[in-house]
C-alpha cells in the first residue's frame, strides 16, 4: 500500500526521494502512521495526501461539503463521539427531485432515477483504511450501500458540529432527560462542589453548551436567562429583537445558571449582588468572547450573555449603509487635522462597530491612534488600546489626560460621561487633534444641549465640533423570501411616503423561511442623520442651544432625518415600513 502512496507522491505531488525515505524510516522505528509522519514533518499539505490516497483508493476527495443540502436525521442513530472519533459523517440526500437538486453530477458515480439514496448517500472520512467503523456505521443508519469519500478533517468536524447543533428538538430532548432522570443529576451535583468536575457529558454541561452554539448559529446578540415564579426562560436577541428560544423547568434553573457563572469565573456562592465576567468559546472557526452579567431578582438571579464574534472582520465603512453622498462627505470628514465628530443613539444602536470601521479606514503607519474603551470590544492591529478601570481609578478623564501627553493624531473616547472628560476632549480638538466619542442622545442636535448640560460652553462646542451622526439599527429583508406588495394609505401615511414616490419602486415586506429563522430579516443594516456644523450652523449655535431649533436649521440646511433615510432604504428595498417605523418612533 504504501508503495503505491510513495510512487503517487513522488510522481504527482513532486515529494522528494529523500522526505520520503526519512517518512519510511521514522515509521520502522515508531511504528507511527505513514500518513501521520508526513503531515507531521510538513512534507505534504493534509490536501495533497487527501489528493494522494483519493487516486491510490479510487475515491472522491471534496474539499468542502454541501451538508445544506443534506438531512441530519441520523444524529439520532448515531452517537456524536462515534463520528468525532473516527472522523467520519454520514450525508443523506434531502430530495427525490430533479438532477439540480443533486449536487454531485461529478461524484463517479451513476444510478437510475429510481435510487436517488444510494446516489446522494454517502459517508465522508478523513482516513479510507477507517474500514470497521465505516461499516458499524452503515449498520446504524440501516443502509446497504453507501458510497466513501474523502474530506479534510476541519471541513468533517464542521459538518458533525452543524449536523448535531441544528437537529430538530435537540434542546428539549436534553431537558426531557433532565427530567426524567431529575433525582440523579440533582444528588451528582450536591455531591460536587465545583461544576467543572463533572464529565463533559453531564446533562448542565451539554445544556449550556447547546444554548450557547444554538445562539451562535442563531446570529444572536445575547442570551437572556430570565427567572420567574415557577419557571425560567431562554431568550435570544437576534437583529435587535427578543426571541424564546427555550422554557427549562424550574428545578434546572440553580444548575444551570451555576454552570455559567463557573465558566465565567464568578462567585457561585454569591447571588446577593450582581456580577460581571467573562468567557470564551471556540464554536468550530468562530471564536467568540462572551460577557456574562447577573442581576439578583426576587425569583432567583438573572443573567445576561453578551456574545462578541472575535474570528469577525470588521465592517469597512462602505457596509455600514450610508449612502454615497453621506459616505463622501464622512470620508471628507474623518481625514480633517483636528475636532470633534460625535456618534450618537441608544445602546446597542452601532455607535462602536461605526467608529471602528471609521478608525480602520483611517489606519496608515504614518497616524498615531490611540482609544480608551470600556470595555474593547475589538482588537485593531496597529492601534493603541486602552481599557477604562474604575477598580484603579483609571476613568475616561485619568486616560485621556494621558493620552495626550503620548502625542496622538487621533483619539477615540468610547464615550463622554461627565463635564471632566468633554472638557478634556474639546481642548485635545482645539490643540491639533482629531477626537471621536459618543453620546446617549437621540437624535444629532441633541448632542449639542447635551454637551451644554454636562458643562461645555456654547463657543467652544461651535470652535471644536465638526459634525455629529445620529444612527439606529434596522434589520434587512432575507434576499430568499422577502415579497413585494402594494402598501396601503395608512402605512404610507404613517411614513410620510407619496403614491408619486412609489412610482418605477417596488416595496417589500417580510415573510419568513428557514434561512432567516421565519423571522423574514436577516441582519442589520444603520440609518443615519448627519450633521455637519458648517459657519451657519455654528453661528446658530453661540444664539441658541435648544435642541429643536437647532435641527430645525440644520433641516434647513438639507440635513436628512433618521426617518428620511429610513424611508430611501424602503424605497430600496432594503427593509419595510414596519421596521423603519420601530426604530424611529416619535
Amino acid at each position: 500500500m504504501y508503495n503505491s502512496l510513495y510512487q503517487i507522491l513522488n510522481e504527482r505531488f513532486n515529494v522528494s526521494e529523500e522526505d520520503l525515505i526519512e517518512a519510511r524510516r521514522i515509521q520502522t522505528e515508531k511504528g507511527t502512521d505513514f500518513s501521520e509522519i508526513l503531515l507531521a514533518k510538513k512534507i505534504v499539505t493534509e490536501r495533497q495526501l487527501l489528493e494522494a490516497l483519493s487516486i491510490q483508493y479510487d475515491i472522491p476527495f471534496w474539499p468542502e461539503l454541501p451538508i445544506e443540502k443534506y438531512r441530519n436525521d441520523f444524529t439520532s442513530h448515531v452517537p456524536i463521539q462515534f463520528l468525532k472519533k473516527f472522523i467520519m459523517v454520514p450525508l443523506i440526500v434531502k430530495t427525490q427531485a430533479s438532477d439540480e437538486d443533486k449536487p454531485f453530477n461529478d461524484g463517479g458515480w451513476q444510478t437510475s432515477e429510481r435510487e436517488p439514496l444510494k446516489y446522494g448517500s454517502v459517508v465522508v472520512v478523513n482516513d479510507p483504511a477507517c474500514l470497521q467503523p465505516m461499516d458499524d456505521l452503515v449498520r446504524m443508519l440501516g443502509y446497504d450501500d453507501i458510497k466513501p469519500v474523502l474530506s479534510t478533517k476541519e471541513a468533517i468536524l464542521f459538518a458533525i458540529n452543524m449536523s448535531y447543533d441544528l437537529s430538530r428538538g435537540s434542546a428539549e430532548q436534553l431537558v426531557q432527560d433532565m427530567e426524567e432522570n431529575g433525582s440523579t443529576i440533582i444528588s451528582e451535583l450536591e455531591e460536587k462542589a465545583d461544576l467543572l468536575d463533572d464529565i463533559s457529558d453531564a446533562p448542565i454541561i451539554k445544556l449550556v453548551n447547546h444554548i450557547i452554539s444554538q445562539s451562535v448559529k442563531a446570529r444572536a446578540s445575547d442570551i437572556h436567562i430570565e427567572p420567574y415564579q415557577d419557571s425560567f426562560k431562554v431568550r435570544y436577541r437576534v437583529d435587535g429583537i427578543l426571541y424564546d428560544f427555550l422554557t427549562p423547568p424550574k428545578w434546572l434553573q440553580p444548575a444551570l445558571i451555576s454552570r455559567i457563572k463557573v465558566m465565567a469565573n464568578l462567585n457561585i456562592a454569591e447571588k446577593r449582588l450582581p456580577q460581571d465576567g467573562r468567557l470564551d468559546v471556540k464554536i468550530g472557526h468562530q471564536e467568540i468572547d462572551v460577557r456574562v452579567s447577573t442581576l439578583p431578582t426576587s425569583f432567583g438571579e438573572r443573567l445576561v450573555l453578551r456574545l462578541l464574534d472575535k474570528s469577525g472582520s470588521l465592517i469597512s465603512l462602505s457596509d455600514l449603509g450610508l449612502s454615497s453622498d453621506k459616505l463622501a462627505i464622512l470620508n471628507s470628514l474623518i481625514r480633517s487635522p483636528n475636532g470633534i465628530i460625535l456618534v450618537t443613539g441608544p445602546t446597542g444602536s452601532g455607535k462602536t462597530t461605526t467608529l471602528y470601521a471609521v478608525l480602520s479606514s483611517i489606519n496608515i503607519p504614518d497616524v498615531n491612534i490611540i482609544t480608551i474603551e470600556d470595555p474593547i470590544e475589538y482588537q485593531l492591529q496597529g492601534i493603541n488600546q486602552i481599557q477604562v478601570n474604575p477598580k484603579i481609578d483609571l476613568t475616561f478623564a485619568k486616560g485621556l489626560r494621558s493620552i495626550v501627553r503620548q502625542d496622538p493624531d487621533v483619539i477615540l473616547v468610547g464615550e463622554i460621561r461627565d463635564h471632566e472628560t468633554a472638557e478634556i476632549a474639546v481642548q485635545s480638538a482645539l490643540t491639533g487633534h482629531l477626537v471621536f466619542s459618543t453620546l446617549h442622545t437621540n437624535d444629532s442636535a441633541s448632542a449639542i444641549t447635551r454637551l451644554v448640560d454636562i458643562g461645555v460652553e456654547p463657543f467652544l462646542i461651535s470652535s471644536s465640533v465638526l459634525a455629529v451622526v445620529a444612527q439606529r439599527l434596522i434589520r434587512v429583508l432575507c434576499k430568499d423570501c422577502k415579497e413585494a406588495y402594494t402598501p396601503d394609505e395608512a402605512a404610507l401615511d404613517s411614513l410620510g411616503i407619496t403614491r408619486d414616490q412609489l412610482k418605477d419602486t417596488v416595496i417589500y415586506r417580510a415573510k419568513g423561511c428557514e434561512n432567516c429563522f421565519h423571522t423574514g430579516y436577516k441582519g442589520r443594516m444603520g440609518i443615519f442623520e448627519m450633521m455637519v456644523l458648517d459657519s451657519g450652523l455654528k453661528s446658530f449655535i453661540l444664539k441658541t442651544f435648544d435642541s429643536n431649533q437647532i435641527k430645525n436649521e440644520a433641516l434647513n440646511r438639507n440635513m436628512l432625518t433618521l426617518r428620511q433615510d429610513g424611508i430611501n432604504k424602503v424605497l430600496s428595498g432594503i427593509s419595510t415600513i414596519e421596521e423603519v417605523l420601530r426604530v424611529t418612533q416619535r
